[in-house]
């Protein structure tokens, strides 16, 4: 069953007039609104349709490239039926009646063409209220891939995808999930390897028809809960709840091309630290000091290499961030450091949730400072999250980011290394998130839902810098929209302790990759459930070799530890993390590359061998 809302309501716009040529390209009116079709670069044009005849040119976060100079060379024409804007690589076509568009490359190619349907009927754009929804032509057997983090296979033809970061195993938005579905939809089963959707999601994804070998690259830099539909024989359609339509045409054919572009306009991770490529140890537990000093000691006196150690939410007094269980851990400064001497860095979790509780400093900072997200009646909007009744900052707000990005500053500069985002989709538990508004109450949650993990990131990554600018930044985060790899990694959340999971991380940090996140991972062993000795052995000999390389298991389960499963599983897992100590002057590398030109570093054989149609499908081989 499609997720798309039945466009037999929608109205198409279908005129074209009043056609004029700008610095940037052309204007013109389609129907009530106006079209915009701006030359960015040689290869890239961008096209945007009015609401109530105003454009909106902050869409979102995503963007982050200049595209206020001068533009390349390009030529507009018109004919009796349409206008043509040309530069040396593409060629958009505006036909005038019906309205549609197409795009070409400056050799004939096909990028796009408007989908006509078997009444005559072309749907360029259409609309139904804040709706607006675009179909496209294609042939059943070509392939799409992109979307960012996404379950299934890496090739996403034959399905339809929900753009809406989510928490997912949160029983109530599974809750909701499930009754959009019909029974037994596995779309509907968060332990599935085809839930949907998932925490991240990222509106770029590329059309490679099935003659030839080139691609299509296409970014929808909208924020509103997305729809895409793949899963049609003869057109491909992409719809947003809300917003504009703002869509970044790539004409580059090759992948690489499209992605370097795409990185371009989104941006690209920084280096990172050295010690982020190592072995990573973390787990949801009660720890204590003790504890903790114990399990690096361990690390050494096995000789097993590790470069940081993790905390979760229990470090916390009452889950209020930015503060320390003082009774668990007496000497916070004491034990951070001597994990620095024995070459450990500390990171913990900090989530966007602030507790609402009167005399504790943060929110009091909060609320002084009138930065917490509001309703539409000017409350304070409140959550259910870890510390019962939660309040969220407003990251669309400077000063929201700017007072977020002062904490986590300080946290870091107490002795620990990087910071962990986690529950950002944002995650509001029994209470909808629906009311919580955006920009002291101006904007919809609707407006800024996806991109708040963006700003979250955003705002700790800035902080950091303008604290420790000397300093390479470390934060992962759990959700994320376009643009994430500029501060932050992301793991793949809350994977399952079995085989299916262990596969579902291969496609899924490939779909990431080549949507411009190179820094991703897979909690090695799974995080929900009871992981066993061969599937930690095989989890942690491919964990090893991704780029992004945490051992992570929830509370309540059996250890999962290097040495938890015997003496030959531990000389297995040592062996396997000795392997990507003695690839780390490569891995590093690699990671330099992304950081130069936004190429994975987990790389679908599709991205080097495009002319080898065989290797659109395969999901459980990758190069590293």
């Amino acid at each position: 069953m499609s997720d798309l809302i039945d466009t037999k309501y929608f109205t198409r716009f279908e005129q074209v007039t009043k056609i004029s040529r700008t610095d940037r390209g052309i204007l013109a009116k389609v129907d009530s609104e106006l079209l915009r079709i701006d030359v960015i670069r040689d290869d890239l044009m961008r096209v945007k349709i009015s609401r109530g005849g105003i454009f909106d040119e902050e869409p979102t976060f995503a963007v982050q490239a200049a595209l206020d100079a001068a533009p390349p060379v390009f030529n507009v024409t018109t004919d009796a039926e349409a206008t043509r804007i040309t530069t040396g690589q593409m060629v958009l076509t505006l036909w005038r009646q019906p309205f549609r568009l197409d795009a070409h490359r400056s050799d004939g190619s096909t990028i796009f063409e408007s989908y006509q349907d078997q009444d005559g009927n072309y749907w360029g754009y259409a609309t139904l209220n804040d709706i607006f929804v675009v179909r496209r032509n294609r042939r059943q057997e070509d392939a799409f891939f992109g979307l960012g983090e996404k379950t299934g296979h890496f090739n996403r033809s034959g399905r339809d995808f929900t753009l809406w970061n989510t928490d997912v195993q949160d029983p109530n938005t599974a809750g909701v999930v499930r009754a959009s579905k019909v029974p037994g939809d596995p779309r509907g089963d968060n332990n599935s390897t085809e839930y949907d959707p998932y925490y991240v999601s990222i509106p770029f994804f590329y059309h490679m028809p099935y003659e030839g070998n080139k691609m299509a690259g296409l970014f929808i830099d909208n924020g509103y809960r997305g729809y895409f539909e793949f899963n049609h024989q003869t057109n491909y359609a992409l719809q947003f709840e809300g917003g504009q339509y703002t869509e970044y045409i790539f004409a580059s054919p090759t992948m690489p091309e499209i992605l370097q572009a795409y990185t371009w306009l989104t941006g690209r991770m920084q280096p990172p630290p050295l010690w982020s490529l190592g072995y990573h140890q973390c787990r949801w537990h009660n720890y204590t000091q003790a504890n903790i000093e114990a399990l690096a000691a361990r690390y050494r006196e096995k000789q097993i290499p590790c470069d940081a150690l993790w905390l979760d939410i229990d470090y916390m007094d009452g889950y209020r961030v930015f503060t320390w269980n003082e009774e668990a851990f007496p000497d916070v400064p004491g034990m951070l450091n001597r994990l620095s001497e024995q070459g450990f860095r500390a990171i913990t979790i900090v989530d966007p949730g602030v507790k609402y509780d009167p005399g504790y400093w943060v929110f009091d900072q909060a609320l002084e400072r009138d930065i917490l997200c509001k309703t539409e009646g000017g409350a304070i909007y409140l959550g259910q999250v870890w510390p019962g009744k939660t309040a969220f900052p407003d990251f669309v707000t400077e000063e929201g980011r700017a007072w977020w990005g002062e904490l986590n500053a300080a946290h870091v500069q107490s002795g620990l290394a990087g910071i962990w985002n986690d529950m950002n989709e944002p995650a509001t538990g029994d209470i909808p998130s629906e009311a919580m508004r955006f920009g002291k109450g101006r904007y919809t949650h609707a407006r800024y839902h996806n991109q708040y993990a963006l700003l979250m990131a955003m705002g700790t990554t800035d902080g950091l810098l303008k604290a420790m600018p000397d300093k390479r930044t470390f934060v992962l985060s759990r959700a994320g929209f376009a643009g994430i790899q500029r501060y932050a990694a992301n793991w793949m959340g809350d994977n399952l302790s079995n085989w299916e999971h262990l596969w579902l991380s291969m496609p899924m940090a490939m779909g990431f990759g080549v949507s411009g996140q190179p820094f991703v991972g897979a909690d090695i062993g799974g995080f929900m459930g009871n992981s066993n000795a061969e599937l930690f052995t095989r989890w942690i000999q491919y964990g090893t070799l991704t780029p992004f390389c945490r051992n992570h298991s929830v509370t309540d389960t059996i250890e999962q530890y290097t040495w938890a499963f015997g003496e030959v599983v531990e000389e297995l897992a040592r062996q396997a993390i000795n392997l990507r100590y003695r690839l780390l002057p490569y891995i590093y590398a690699a990671f330099i590359a992304a950081a130069e030109s936004g190429e994975p570093i987990q790389q679908p054989l599709i991205f080097a061998f495009q002319e080898d149609r065989t290797v659109r499908d395969i999901d459980d081989e990758y190069l590293f």
